[in-house]
Order: structure tokens, then C-alpha cells, then sequence
């Protein structure tokens, strides 16, 4: 979250009725609290990740003798890159409940700024830290038909567009969307290699990045003429076959270019 306005009712209510409050930093829990005016009541205890595992035990008993636990993190939505998955899984584990109070999100926040076809995304959380290991997780998308969405820290933002150029080319789409609901609030949008030469000079703020999915490949014609007679043969006529065809093929293919390929294999 970066503007406190976006909190919801719920938010603001579970904080100040919870018994527990369970906090990734308390100082920056505490710091929300007094911005949305709300007076936290109960138990304020710290839940990062080199203590996570310790905490569940007591946060489970808590839980079982009937106290509210609230899991609150800085920002972002807790179990997605950010402490919380292994008590929902403790919890679940346990036959105990579990609710999420949503809430603003960066990852659907930058697909929807980056202006990027992103009705088919994938999240990535944050890549690799070492330059070989990146390389090796973007060679995985490559081919990657949805949009890749993922969180980046600011001091490793340009090796990582550095090595996206190398490896995903150039030209590729993308978005890098900092401090997003803040009061600095700033998307580029470009080709990968403007936006590696735009990051070089250096980025603060918290990023995520999406990469526009591959461009489907180009499919030989001639390899889908079975397909097209086929549909013939099941009494749809030429064009419209040629035309069901090429939508349904995952490769790109015109109709036209169909249309010439089955009337040339026809006529040998």
C-alpha cells in the first residue's frame, strides 16, 4: 500500500479490534495506524521473515483459544513475496480459520498502468539476484506468451533490464512502474532497451516491472492445411474453415495465406 486512502473499512476496523496484531515492521504498522486514525488495542508482536517460523507456534495457540491474529506486512500483500504463506499453511494445516481483508495490489495496479495486452499474466515475484541465474530465469520467457509482471529492488533494476535486453531483445514491450499510489508516483513505458538506458543513471522507489508476452511465431501455412480440409470435410466451406483455423491456431497465420496454401497443395 502507499496511500493510506486506499485502506478499506475492514482494514481500518480489523486494526483497531484485533487481539494480536502480527507485523512485518511495528514501527511502519504503528506509522499506519496513526494515519488512518485508528487506535490499535491489542497486542502488537514482530512477524519478518527470520522469525516467522519461531512466531507461528504462539500465533496458532492464540488463534485456538479464540484471540484475533491480524498478519499485517509493509507493502505488500502478505504471502506474496512478503511474509505469511507458512501461517496461512499452518493454519490450514491446523483447521483453523483464515480470511484475507483485500487491498490494494502493485502487481495489478502496474499490469493495468502499463498499458500492455495483460489479459493473460504471469507473477514472478522478485528474479534472481545473481546475473547468472537471471539470465537463465529470462531465457525461461522467452517464449512466454502472457505478460510477466514482477517486483524488483531499485539498486539491481538496471542489470536486470540490462540482461531482459540481451536475452528477451531490444524492442520487447514493457512497463517500470515506481512508487506506485504514492506521491511520486511514475510509469515508463517503452521498449526494454530505452527503459535499460533510462534506468542506468540509477532508480529509487519501490519497482515492478511487466514485460509485454512473446509475439506468437509465425506458422507455415502449409503445416495447417490438414487441419483446414478437415473442417472442410465437416461441412464448413473453404474461407470459413481457413478463417476457424487460423483462430485457433497458437501461431500466427492469415487467413489469406491459408486460403493460398490449400488451394496450391490441392491443385499438386
Amino acid at each position: 500500500m502507499g496511500d493510506p486512502g486506499d485502506a478499506s473499512p475492514r482494514l481500518r476496523d480489523a486494526l483497531a479490534t484485533a487481539d494480536v496484531v502480527a507485523a512485518e515492521d511495528t514501527r511502519r504498522t504503528k506509522a499506519l495506524a496513526s494515519a488512518l486514525d485508528v487506535q490499535i488495542t491489542g497486542r502488537v508482536i514482530s512477524f519478518y521473515d527470520q522469525v516467522e517460523t519461531d512466531r507461528i507456534p504462539g500465533l496458532l495457540d492464540e488463534i485456538r483459544a479464540g484471540q484475533r491474529v491480524l498478519l499485517v506486512t509493509d507493502a505488500g500483500m502478505p504471502s506474496v513475496s512478503d511474509p505469511g504463506y507458512r501461517l496461512v499453511a499452518a493454519c490450514a494445516q491446523a483447521d483453523l480459520p483464515v480470511t484475507c481483508l483485500p487491498g490494494p495490489s502493485a502487481v495489478t495496479t502496474a499490469l493495468a498502468l502499463s498499458g500492455l495486452p495483460v489479459e493473460r499474466f504471469c507473477f514472478d515475484g522478485f528474479p534472481p539476484r545473481k546475473r547468472g541465474p537471471r539470465r537463465a530465469w529470462l531465457q525461461t520467457l522467452v517464449r512466454e506468451s502472457r505478460a510477466i509482471a514482477f517486483f524488483e529492488a531499485p539498486h539491481r533494476l538496471a542489470d536486470t533490464l540490462a540482461d531482459a535486453v540481451e536475452v528477451l531483445g531490444p524492442e520487447r514491450p514493457a512497463a517500470v512502474c515506481r512508487e506506485l499510489t504514492k506521491t511520486y508516483e511514475e510509469v515508463r513505458r517503452g521498449p526494454l532497451g530505452d527503459l535499460a538506458e533510462w534506468a542506468a543513471d540509477g532508480v529509487r522507489g519501490e519497482i515492478t516491472v511487466v514485460i509485454a508476452g512473446a509475439a506468437p511465431a509465425a506458422a507455415d501455412p502449409e503445416d495447417l492445411v490438414t487441419a483446414v480440409e478437415e473442417w472442410v470435410q465437416g461441412g464448413l466451406g473453404l474461407k470459413d474453415a481457413c478463417a476457424r483455423v487460423a483462430a485457433d491456431s497458437d501461431a500466427s497465420v492469415s487467413k489469406r495465406a491459408l486460403y493460398e496454401a490449400v488451394l496450391t497443395a490441392r491443385s499438386q
